[in-house]
Order: C-alpha cells, then sequence, then structure tokens
C-alpha cells in the first residue's frame, strides 16, 4: 500500500503547479441583512516588510524553536512525509500532517485554512515546491513577513510595534519569545486577553531555545516577562458598537472553518443576520438613555429573530472591537426568569391561574431559616400567578419553583437557550463558596445564577417562536472576493417547550407590559427585574426581556463591576425604569412600519390549584386577590423620641429597656456612632454564647494571618470564606477554625482586634462574646487604622454586605430606606437551654449621613421567631431614642 501511495504521490506533485506570489491582503467587507449596506470592515492590516538581515538572529531562533527546530534540515515535505499524510487523511480521515514553517507560509500564501485530505495534500505538494524555488532564507523572510499576529498586524516588524513601540531590530529574546508565542493563537496569545496563556506558552518557547542552545539553560525560570503594550491596535480598525459585532461575526466563522487570517486578509464578503433599522433603533435607545448619565453606567441590547436565531441588533458596548463585551457578561438576571419557572409548572400541569401565598416575608424550608421577601414588602395573601408575574413577587415563584423543583426549571432554561457551560464552569448551579456546589436551590426562580445578556435573548426568543429553539447567530453566508461561496448558514429548529405553554407564558407577560406601559402599535410580552445590591434599595443589575411577533429583546443595565446603579439625581436604578424605557423605545423603533400582529390567545394549560396557600397562617385574609404594601425598613423607628441632649436621650432609652427587660428573655446591645464619636450600651459587657456570628471574626483571623504571610487568601480559601459568610455554613466555618489552630489562634487574632471579652470554645458557635466587643469588631472592619489592611476590610464588609441581600431581619430593623447594611446573624437552639434558642446580630448601618456599628445579643427565646422580633425590637429603640 505504501509503495502504491508513493507513486501516487510522485504523481501528484508533477500535477501541482506553484502559484503566482499571493497578491497583498485585503480587507474583507461586513454587510447588513440587505447583503448591500456596509456594516464594517474588517482587516485593514498593518503590514511592513523588512529582509533577513534586519531580523536579529535571536529573533529568527525563537521562530525556529517554537515552530520548526528542523526548518534548515528537511526540505518542506518529503514525499515519504506526503506519504504518510495520505495514509492519515485517505485511510483514518484523521486531518492530519505535521506542520513546518514551509507548511505554514504556503497555508497563509495560498491556502485555505480548512483541515480536508485535499488541502493537506496540496499543502505538502506546494511547500515541496516552495522548497525547490527558493533557499531556506527566503522562505524564513517571506513566513516572517507575512504571519498574523494578531492586533491587526502581519509581519515581525508590525508586530514589533504593536506589542513593543519599537522596530523588529530592537528586539531581545525574550520579546521575541512573546511574538513567536502568538503564532499558535494570535487571539488568545495576546498578553492583553490571556495572560496566563500567552506566559505559559512564552516560558515553552523560552525553554525550548535553550534545548536547542540558543538560551542558557534555566533561562526561562530567571528572566521577567517583558513589558507587552496593553493597547489593542485592532480595537480601534472598527469603532462604536459596530466593533463587537465585528468580534462576534470574526468568532462565528472561526468557528466554522475559516480562519482569522483570512477573514482579516481575504478580501470575503460577509453578509450578516443584522438588521441596520433595528440596528440603529438599539443604539439611539441606549444613546438617549445614558445621555448625562453617570460615566460608569454600561448597557447591553441584544434583538434575535424568533424562529431562526438571527442577531437583528447587537450593543455590547460603544469602545470598538477587542473591547469587553457587555452582552457576554454572565449577570444574574433577577426576575427575568420567573417565566421559566411558570411554564416549567405548566409543564406539570399547573395554571397560571393557581393560587399561592403571595406574603412577605415568608420562611421555607431550604433557606435555613432565613425570611425571603418581595420587593417593597409588597403582600399577596391570595395571588394568582398571573398576578405575582405583573408585581414580580418572589414568595410565590420560590414556592412554585420549590414544588416543582429546582432542577426542572434548570433543564429547561437549557433547553429554551441558556448553554450548560460558561467556559469550565457549569451554568445555573451553585458554585464554590455557595450554599451547594454543583446543585441547583429554587433560589432560580429569583433568577440569582448568572446568565449572559445574548444567552437571555435566545431563551426569549424561544418563547416567542412558540418554544421552537434556533441556534443564535450572526453570519448568513461568506463570498471570497471572486463570487466563491464559502459558508452560508443553515437554520435548524427544534420544539423544546409545548407552543400552547409558551402561548400561556406570552399572554401573561403582555399583562406585564400593560402595567409597565405599552409599546405604541405593538402587541408585546416583556418582564422585568432588578437584582438587590445588598440591603439595600440599589439593585446592582437591571434588565428588561421580552417579544413582539417578529422580534425578541433582551436590555441589560449595570457596571462593569457589580455596586449600586443610579441615574443622575441619585434615583435607583430598576428593571421597570430605565432598562424598560430603553426596552420599549427600541421595541417601537424597531418595530415602526412593521405589521404588529397580536401575541397568540393563552390556551390555559394546566388546572389551577390552590395547595400552596395551606402556607398561610389563620390571621391573614383570605379574600380576592388584592396586592398591598406591607411594613417597610426603618417602620419600628420613631424619631421623634429622639430629643433632648445625648445624656437625657441614653437616660430615657435607658428607662425604657428596664422596662422591656423586666418581660423579655436576657438580651444586652451595644451602638458606636462613628459620625459622632458617642457611643451606648445597655449590659454591654455581659457574655453571651455567639452562635453564627464569631464567623465574621474567623474570617477577620484568616486575613490576618494572610497579611502577616504577605499573601492573598488562595481561590480555596475565598471560596469557603464565602460560603461561612454569606450562607453561613458551619463546616465550612469549621475548617477555617482548624486551620487558624482552633480556640488559641482565634483568640489571638481577638486580641490584636481589640476583642477584650471574647473567650472561644473548642466548638466556635460556643464561643462567649459581649456585645461591646462586637462593636469593637465591626470597628476594626471600618477604621483606618485597623490592623486589617484596606481590602481585607473591604472583603469582609463586602460579604456581610451579600449575606443580607434576602436575609433582611435583625439590626436592619434599625435602617432606613438608601441605607446600606452589612451584618452577620446568629442562631441557635441549646439543649443545654432546653431548646431555648440564641438569637444575635452585629453589624453596620451607613450611608452618606450615618455610620454606625450595632450589637445585639440575645438568649433564652422559646423560638427563632421571637428572638429574631426582640433582637429587631431592641435595635430598633436604641435609635428610636438615641437618634443615629
Amino acid at each position: 500500500m505504501e509503495l502504491a501511495l508513493g507513486a501516487v504521490a510522485v504523481v501528484y506533485v508533477a500535477s501541482v503547479d506553484l502559484p503566482p506570489d499571493p497578491a497583498p491582503p485585503q480587507a474583507s467587507v461586513l454587510y447588513y441583512r440587505d447583503g448591500r449596506t456596509v456594516l464594517a470592515r474588517v482587516g485593514l492590516t498593518d503590514r511592513t516588510d523588512v529582509t533577513l538581515e534586519q531580523i536579529p538572529p535571536v529573533v529568527r531562533q525563537a521562530f525556529l524553536a517554537a515552530e520548526d527546530r528542523g526548518f534548515y534540515d528537511h526540505f518542506g515535505m518529503s514525499v515519504r512525509g506526503l506519504v504518510r499524510a495520505l495514509w492519515a487523511n485517505v485511510v483514518t480521515d484523521s486531518g492530519q500532517g505535521a506542520s513546518t514553517i514551509t507548511q505554514q507560509y504556503v497555508r497563509n500564501a495560498y491556502l485555505t485554512q480548512e483541515r480536508t485530505v485535499s488541502r493537506k495534500t496540496r499543502e505538502a505538494v506546494l511547500a515541496l515546491k516552495v522548497e525547490h524555488r527558493y533557499s531556506k532564507d527566503e522562505i524564513l523572510e517571506r513566513y516572517l513577513n507575512t504571519i498574523y499576529f494578531g492586533r491587526g498586524a502581519y509581519g515581525i516588524e508590525a508586530a514589533s510595534r504593536a506589542y513593543f513601540g519599537t522596530g523588529v531590530g530592537q528586539l531581545d529574546a525574550y520579546r521575541a519569545a512573546v511574538l513567536a508565542a502568538l503564532v499558535k493563537d494570535p487571539t488568545r496569545g495576546d498578553p492583553a486577553a490571556d495572560p496566563k496563556w500567552a506566559r505559559e506558552r512564552w516560558v515553552w518557547v523560552l525553554r525550548a531555545m535553550s534545548e536547542q542552545g540558543w538560551l542558557p539553560e534555566g533561562e526561562a525560570d530567571r528572566a521577567p516577562y517583558p513589558k507587552v503594550a496593553s493597547e489593542s491596535v485592532t480595537a480601534s480598525a472598527v469603532g462604536g458598537p459596530a466593533g463587537l459585532i465585528a468580534d462576534r461575526v470574526e468568532d462565528e466563522l472561526v468557528a466554522a472553518g475559516i480562519s482569522r487570517q483570512q477573514i482579516r486578509t481575504g478580501g470575503l464578503r460577509v453578509t450578516t443576520t443584522i438588521d441596520a433599522g433595528i440596528q440603529k433603533a438599539a443604539t439611539s435607545s441606549i444613546g438617549a438613555a445614558l445621555r448625562g448619565q453617570p460615566k460608569e453606567l454600561r448597557s447591553a441590547l441584544v434583538a434575535v429573530g424568533p424562529g431562526d436565531g438571527g442577531v437583528r441588533a447587537y450593543y455590547g458596548g460603544d469602545r470598538g472591537r477587542g473591547y469587553f463585551d457587555d452582552a457576554l457578561a454572565a449577570r444574574p438576571p433577577a426576575s427575568t426568569f420567573k417565566p421559566v419557572v411558570l411554564a416549567a409548572a405548566e409543564e406539570r400541569d399547573i395554571s397560571y391561574q393557581s393560587l399561592y401565598n403571595g406574603t412577605s416575608p415568608r420562611l421555607f424550608s431550604d433557606r435555613d431559616g432565613a425570611p425571603l421577601y418581595n420587593q417593597k414588602n409588597l403582600q399577596c395573601p391570595v395571588c394568582p400567578l398571573n398576578i405575582a408575574m405583573v408585581y414580580s413577587l418572589n414568595t410565590p415563584f420560590y414556592a412554585l419553583a420549590e414544588q416543582i423543583g429546582p432542577d426542572a426549571v434548570r433543564d429547561l432554561a437549557h433547553r429554551l437557550g441558556v448553554p450548560r457551560r460558561y467556559g469550565d464552569r457549569e451554568t445555573l448551579v451553585d458554585a464554590k463558596g455557595e450554599p451547594e456546589p454543583g446543585r441547583t436551590r429554587s433560589d432560580i426562580a429569583l433568577g440569582r445564577y448568572p446568565v449572559t445578556p445574548a444567552d437571555l435573548t435566545s431563551m426569549y426568543a424561544t418563547l416567542a417562536a412558540g418554544g421552537r429553539r434556533a441556534e443564535r447567530h450572526f453570519v448568513r453566508s461568506v463570498s471570497r472576493a471572486d463570487g466563491v461561496k464559502l459558508y452560508e448558514h443553515e437554520t435548524e429548529t427544534r420544539q423544546v417547550l409545548s407552543s400552547a405553554v409558551a402561548a400561556d407564558v406570552g399572554a401573561v407577560l403582555s399583562e406585564v407590559v400593560d402595567h409597565h406601559g405599552r409599546v405604541p402599535g405593538v402587541p408585546a410580552a416583556a418582564k422585568t427585574g432588578s437584582q438587590q445590591w445588598g440591603n439595600t434599595d440599589d439593585s446592582s443589575d437591571a434588565w428588561t426581556a421580552g417579544w413582539a411577533t417578529d422580534l425578541a429583546a433582551v436590555v441589560w443595565v449595570g457596571r462593569e463591576l457589580p455596586g449600586p446603579i443610579r441615574e443622575k439625581g441619585g434615583k435607583a436604578v430598576n428593571g421597570d425604569g430605565m432598562p424598560y424605557r430603553i426596552w420599549r423605545s427600541f421595541m417601537a423603533g424597531a418595530m415602526r412600519g412593521r405589521s404588529g400582529e397580536a401575541l397568540p390567545p393563552p390556551p390555559r394549560v394546566g388546572r389551577p390549584g390552590k395547595t400552596d396557600l395551606a402556607s398561610l397562617g389563620t390571621d391573614v385574609p383570605r379574600g380576592k386577590a388584592l396586592v398591598f404594601p406591607g411594613p417597610q425598613r426603618g417602620d419600628l423607628v420613631d424619631k421623634s423620641k429622639a430629643t433632648g441632649s445625648w445624656a437625657e436621650r441614653v437616660e430615657r432609652l435607658n428607662g425604657v429597656l428596664d422596662k422591656y427587660a423586666a418581660d423579655a428573655p436576657d438580651f444586652s446591645v451595644a451602638v458606636v456612632d462613628r459620625r459622632s464619636g458617642r457611643s451606648y450600651d445597655y449590659r454591654g459587657d455581659r457574655r453571651f454564647e455567639t452562635a453564627s456570628i464569631v464567623k465574621a471574626e474567623l474570617l477577620a483571623a484568616l486575613l490576618l494571618r494572610a497579611q502577616d504571610e504577605g499573601r492573598e487568601l488562595t481561590e480555596d480559601e475565598r471560596a469557603r470564606v464565602r460560603k461561612m459568610i454569606v450562607a453561613s455554613d458551619n463546616d465550612a466555618a469549621a475548617r477555617v477554625y482548624d486551620d487558624l489552630g482552633r480556640a488559641d489562634g482565634l483568640r489571638q487574632a481577638g486580641d490584636r482586634l481589640g476583642l477584650r471579652a471574647t473567650d472561644p470554645a473548642g466548638q466556635v458557635g460556643l464561643s462567649h462574646t459581649t456585645a461591646n466587643d462586637q462593636t469593637r469588631l465591626i470597628g476594626a472592619l471600618t477604621a483606618a487604622q485597623s490592623p486589617l489592611n484596606r481590602k481585607s476590610r473591604e472583603l469582609i464588609l463586602s460579604l456581610m454586605s451579600s449575606v443580607n441581600a434576602d436575609q433582611n431581619w435583625g439590626i436592619s430593623a434599625a435602617s432606613f430606606s438608601g441605607e446600606q447594611v452589612a451584618l452577620k446573624n446568629g442562631w441557635l437552639s441549646r439543649s443545654a437551654e432546653q431548646g431555648r434558642w440564641i438569637v444575635n446580630s452585629i453589624g453596620r448601618i451607613s450611608d452618606e449621613d450615618t455610620d454606625v456599628s450595632v450589637a445585639v445579643l440575645s438568649h433564652g427565646h422559646a423560638n427563632q421567631s421571637a428572638g429574631v422580633e426582640e433582637v429587631e425590637h431592641i435595635a430598633a429603640l436604641t435609635r428610636s431614642y438615641l437618634g443615629w
């Protein structure tokens, strides 16, 4: 067989002619969906040829070490090598074959990047022809002048200037190795894109040079990584929102087998799915909304055609190519996930007219005693699910997810369009540091698991298409400059959800649109969502997602790093505010001049049920559905009592607490007002068991140890402490306690933090402390003179703020709307006290005018809820009388 193939190879080599020198690179043109209007030009290249003599020997050696160490010893591709390639491709269909520098030059100069038998064999033959026509030095020179390095740079001279701001003649071995590392993957290899991968490849190149004797042994482990310019030349090639569209188109074409070099040099004609009018509506709506707003506010908008998956409009930012794409950044989708819960319930024969308990707060068995609140604490005791959707009530949909199982919601979200992984991380499950890593909790109903705006759009597009899913894409077709078609997208769809269920969901979401404001002339369905920022009225992520018959669109508003989002003037941004205005304006503009078909009527799938109403208390009214506001933050505080001098206020508060203590279980309270410097305590030095509030001290102790060792927390430690604080996980706390050296280690850290009366115990939650010591601990988390450095203090306070996003109890009762609360709550049923409960709450309440540390410790309660009520009452009394 090999002899026969050898004969075939000889004949084939003789039959192939070497083409003339390739034409100079040409930019490719991206067109809008109409195939005529230019969207962008890609690949306006930077290229300056240099002679081999102008390239330092050490630079040539870096590329030889990285790509072809035997370059000067082979003939590009031997006949025996060609036979092996034919055998591998024809017999085993493996697409294999060595890739010498000569072959790489041939591939880039004369061929495409497709992995086919014909291309591989032709590449091998042309490599032999090139070796016959040119000398080795001529081939190496041609190769180094044509290879693509990313950042729009072709050839070693352009690459040297793009990455180091200097000509090739100034490169040393270490900078040359950076460029040689890029050849394998010019996108990922850019140190500005993936510094870890780039550095690892750079070390590999240096070691290869050492193996060849071109660098001293061990140089890769000693040399510092060169400083590389952070600005991408490519980023300025296509500016504005079109830049990120060009990036996404290029990614899609690479996945289809067309190389980045071919895209940027081949003069391709790419017809995209982007609609010029719809794209203009997107950029206009976002531009109008963000004009004059705080500069940290960012937005993303993705619009997809239901049924075909084509992206009609895309806005991930306006800075151009190579920049961060907000449309591909995973964020918590908040209440925009509630329609998935409803659809999953209807698949299980539960009607949207079913009645659920929409009171707030509610306790659920899988939340470890943490109450769940509705937004603004709205109440709806007997609540049809469609009404709960309109008012975006959390408690009915959490109960629904718990009833049908959170896995059912996750599985449907995957069917609708959310991918199963983002990189190496599984989606829609708890990550490291969260309560149940690898599992999905009923929190999925609240949109706690991050998804990207683009994927949320795919999900809503599937609902808009009656449950028929098409993969999201940007490219319709690609042709060469001579008209030969290289690629054409073929739409494939599959039914992933009943069309009747999809119609029901659309009908319910059309009620949401009626509630928030209709789109002029366009029947539409939508859902808003707001991810709460800590224990405030602010959001960190705000959304609107929805559709009309011909278009599905999602709008996100937030910040690059999570934080409170506010409009100019200080108004909080929530889903029914700026995102809904953008979405409504966009849909009106995008659908202008198009027929606004009515949404399908609801088939009313499933049977109405009311089993969840059994959870209502006997004192809750069960009349017709009614939504009304419940108690609000600060309701327990009566500031009219804070009159007179500080001493007079203290005296009155002492009298009130003395009277309260006569009939209440044992408690103590301490307050430190950092603004005024005043402090107050009632039995502040009385010792109580800590329960879970000790976890804040555990984290502070761990950070002190890391500071002493001159390091950051490891990834495992960060996951563990997040789980310990945010999820109040006892196993994580026990692990940290052991790592610290248990009682002795915690006692030493406590001494440094100023905790004079805290006594660690063998079982960490049974340690003893005082209310005064706990305000000292909070002081150590806020004061500049603390033994904890700024990063450590910010980490602890950030985690303590996250705790209270859905655990709005304890010292929060002493706060008002707009104030931030960073706290740690703790409770414990003590068998040593006949099952009586310890309930404690510590933390900081702050805003522009307030900065107060509060600690309330108590024990002896008949049950947990009674303890929570007492702690909140005491915290509110201190603010009522002291007026801090």
